[in-house]
């Protein structure tokens, strides 16, 4: 029997749909989340996420093959399509034949996860140098436009970098924000937000970086087609260089009295 499977889009979610599919003898034909719900011929089974369901899934999966618990977790990130239904195949195939397949990089389960995880890898490796963060009044502030959902594994390196500062990385393209404070961090679902306008110092400091880009470039070694290489320009809309006017531009409107009744 094959059903569509509702969840709650989370790793652990996805962990006991796959208990679930198991213990009830199904073969899922899809998976949809939120109110993403499918409308299909299938019928639809809604799984509610058991973190001790997921956690027994979970220690077979990482018994068997530590590369496979990271694939299948970093996988879930990726913007394949139907990401679901190709993690589903490879632990099935996992839990089937054992982790020998995962040697071979061309297995037609295989590949198509591998080739996502490390699109992954590379737009976090990219966006690592592409973030551009702003000081809102003692608090460092960024946008992000990725195709994949970067955050879980982006989050670490600024983490690291950023100890001793609270600063938020607000993905438009997902609708969710890495919030953090020294000793603490957390990502939430945001789904509208509107950044601050810089005051008179930060408008000063952007302006400052943009002179300084547009000061080095060489005009008679000016190669585009190169840049777009090196700087996707899909990455261009939140980075400070390639603003217009309008963002270096300091409010002049005073802060509201927050303690006003």
């Amino acid at each position: 029997m094959e059903v569509i499977y509702h969840y709650d889009g989370s790793f652990e979610g996805f962990l006991s749909c796959v208990f679930a599919s198991y213990a009830h003898k199904e073969s899922p034909a899809g998976f949809c989340s939120g109110e993403d719900l499918l409308y299909s011929f299938y019928d639809t089974r809604t799984v509610s996420t058991n973190p001790e369901h997921a956690a027994r899934v979970w220690r077979k999966i990482a018994a068997l093959s530590p590369e496979a618990a990271a694939l299948l977790r970093r996988g879930l990130l990726t913007c394949l399509p139907e990401k679901e239904l190709h993690l589903y195949r490879l632990l099935a195939k996992l839990l089937r034949d054992g982790p020998g397949f995962l040697g071979n990089r061309s297995d037609e389960t295989l590949y198509p996860v591998l080739r996502a995880v490390q699109h992954l890898n590379e737009e976090v490796h990219l966006l690592k140098g592409f973030v551009r963060f702003s000081d809102l009044g003692g608090v460092l502030g960024g946008e992000i436009e990725p195709k994949n959902r970067v955050l879980p594994v982006l989050g670490g390196h600024f983490r690291a970098r950023l100890q001793g500062e609270r600063f938020f990385l607000y993905d438009r393209t997902h609708k969710e924000a890495l919030f953090h404070v020294p000793g603490q961090s957390v990502i939430r679902p945001l789904a509208a937000f509107q950044m601050a306008p810089p005051d008179k110092t930060e408008a000063r400091y952007r302006l400052l970086w943009k002179r300084f880009y547009d000061t080095i470039a060489i005009k008679e070694r000016e190669n585009p087609r190169l840049r777009m290489s090196n700087m996707p320009k899909r990455y261009w809309n939140t980075m400070t260089e390639f603003q217009d006017e309008r963002y270096f531009i300091p409010s002049s409107a005073p802060l509201p009295d927050l303690e006003a009744p």
